[in-house]
């Protein structure tokens, strides 16, 4: 077996860091009625609203699959609308989405931050913070070396 390189080290604490604070934020997600994935669908949705079903599957981690299903689950709890424009069907939040987003987000952020607020000082935060934006701009230009 071939030994870990640094950087497939720092892969694999990346991956259990984010498996571990996805179960941790689903669970403190639970007091608002909603999951991580939800919640990372109705802020993208806030940010970029109208947009349509494909627009928002490539800004979330949920396969197109699995958007679909939240969706009418979100739809069903009202918490959007989409709307038929001849040929394009936009998603947007209702005013309960917005409601249920707005009482969400100050904790889930403060939540989320006290992972790095609690153990980094502002100078550790700012090169991580640099770092992780390098590495994932360099992510997006990567090709699959057998295509």
């Amino acid at each position: 077996m071939e030994k870990n390189t640094l950087g497939s080290l720092i892969w694999l604490r990346l991956v259990r860091f984010t498996h571990q604070s996805n179960q941790l934020s689903n669970e403190f997600l639970k007091q608002f009625d909603l999951t991580t994935a939800q919640f990372d669908v109705l802020v993208q949705i806030s940010v970029y609203q109208p947009l349509t079903q494909s627009e928002l599957a490539e800004k979330v981690t949920v396969t197109q699959g699995g958007i679909s299903r939240m969706l009418a689950r979100l739809e069903k709890e009202q918490y959007i609308e989409r709307e038929q424009h001849w040929k394009t069907k936009t998603i947007r939040l209702t005013e309960k989405g917005e409601e249920a987003l707005a009482k969400a987000m100050s904790q889930q952020i403060a939540f989320q931050s006290s992972f790095f607020d609690e153990v980094l000082d502002e100078e550790e935060k700012k090169t991580l913070y640099r770092l992780m934006t390098r590495v994932h701009k360099h992510s997006q230009t990567k090709k699959l070396p057998w295509r």
